[in-house]
């Protein structure tokens, strides 16, 4: 069943954000660029945030704090909380809830952002709804006993406003002379770039893709997402194998947030990585090869 866009049930705020961004980005780019002439350095500048900003969301309010993949030390904790609100998706709190409920209630109408309901409803439109405004507290128990979760949760809005606008804005003014490029470029088009990157998990990897490991649910798996995503595009593995700190299971898979995982524990700074034992893994490849063939099978007697 499509879900009601009407004035009355929509978040306001929300959907003000999601539609105005994208344009403000542009204008803003526009008048910088007529302004004060386009710099190469401000495009860097973005990257470097999104890039930051983007590992934060995986491999911090995703695998770490939703999953409960691997362990890491307050200061990594603080890093991920702090640069991960600059990504304006809410606070590790909300979204780690929203995450283990998607994971529960897959595909069921107690998704939040049930594909079945449409691919614009699982891309952005379910953050639009009032009706998924509120937090699923009983899925995050946990969380709520971590007082560095809880100062985030608390302070979100005002970390993401400083991290998110006003940090680049000044730095791309101080070193790349223009606080407007960094407002646009910084601020405005990485949160743009985010927005959607992450979102394209929700819908695209609901929608197209491989099933190598299971069919019981509607996750795919898709290399080009990963590419996008910091590894997150291997979906498929990912919600059947949801503890193993790796999403990009195989060594030739792109999944740089596995390799930054990995990095911290070499460094000392990470601890205790889920794997999921190998015959797991090779088991699902092997059932699905079976449920294929029996597939071709049955098709080519049926014709």
């Amino acid at each position: 069943m499509a879900k009601n866009y009407k004035f009355k049930n929509l978040d306001i705020v929300n959907t003000l954000f999601l539609t105005l961004t994208p344009l403000a980005a542009i204008i803003f780019t526009t008048w910088w660029i007529v302004r004060d002439g386009f710099d190469m350095r401000q495009v860097y500048f973005m990257l470097a945030l999104y890039f930051i900003s983007g590992f934060s969301i995986t491999a911090g309010y995703h695998r770490l704090f939703s999953h409960r993949s691997y362990d890491a030390n307050n200061f990594v904790k603080f890093l991920f909380l702090f640069f991960g609100a600059a990504a304006f998706q809410n606070s590790v709190y909300k979204w780690g809830a929203d995450h283990r409920v998607h994971h529960n209630k897959v595909d069921s109408e107690e998704d939040p952002y049930n594909i079945q309901e449409g691919f614009f409803f699982a891309h952005m439109g379910w953050v639009m709804l009032k009706a998924n405004a509120r937090c699923h507290e009983k899925y995050v128990r946990d969380l709520q006993k971590d007082p560095i979760v809880m100062w985030q949760h608390k302070y979100y809005l005002i970390i993401s406003v400083l991290v998110g606008f006003l940090m680049p804005t000044l730095i791309g003014g101080y070193f790349f002379d223009s606080y407007l490029g960094g407002f646009a470029l910084g601020g405005l088009g990485k949160i743009v770039l985010i927005h959607h990157c992450t979102f394209f998990i929700n819908s695209l990897c609901h929608y197209v893709g491989s099933t190598p490991y299971t069919k019981t649910n509607s996750a795919k798996d898709s290399w080009y997402m990963a590419f996008f995503t910091f590894g997150e595009g291997y979906h498929n593995f990912h919600h059947y194998f949801q503890t193993d700190y790796r999403n990009g299971v195989r060594w030739y898979q792109f999944d740089p947030t596995k390799w930054l995982i990995k990095t911290l524990e070499q460094i000392g700074m990470a601890s205790k990585l889920k794997l999921t034992p190998p015959e797991k893994i090779l088991n699902a490849r092997l059932q699905m090869k079976i449920e294929m063939l029996r597939q071709q099978k049955k098709f080519v007697m049926n014709t």
